[in-house]
């Protein structure tokens, strides 16, 4: 049974960090896409971060130059390092990886294993 569990979320300030950590397990995503979604209040669940089975990155705008996506292969684990939180980055992050294919995409439709989702909340 594939599983993905996130850890790491919580509460913090604006203008702190945490990291998120995304263990896989059940089978290898090392030749698969994975990524961050998110998910505020009332809101469709979006894109943070995705990453490539070589390591290529993309970003939502709303997060460039302040997260960073990196995978450990070896680990079957996936991280994002979130600095100068905002409270607009508010809401439940979801761990995801595509089942075949090894590039990223923005839709979370495109995704076939999802986590449990973890809690970060950024208090102004």
């Amino acid at each position: 049974q594939v599983q993905l569990v996130e850890s790491g979320g919580g509460l913090v300030q604006a203008g702190g960090s945490l990291r998120l950590s995304c263990a896989a397990s059940g089978r290898t995503f090392s030749s698969n896409a994975m990524g961050w979604f998110r998910q505020a209040p009332g809101k469709q669940r979006e894109l943070v971060a995705a990453i490539t089975s070589g390591g290529v990155t993309n970003y939502a705008d709303s997060v460039k130059g302040r997260f960073t996506i990196s995978r450990d292969n070896a680990k079957n684990t996936i991280y994002l390092q979130m600095n100068s939180l905002k409270p607009e980055d508010t809401g439940v992050y979801y761990c995801a990886a595509r089942g075949t294919y090894y590039y990223t995409h923005y839709a979370p439709s495109a995704y076939d294993y999802w986590g449990q989702g973890t809690q970060v909340t950024v208090s102004s």
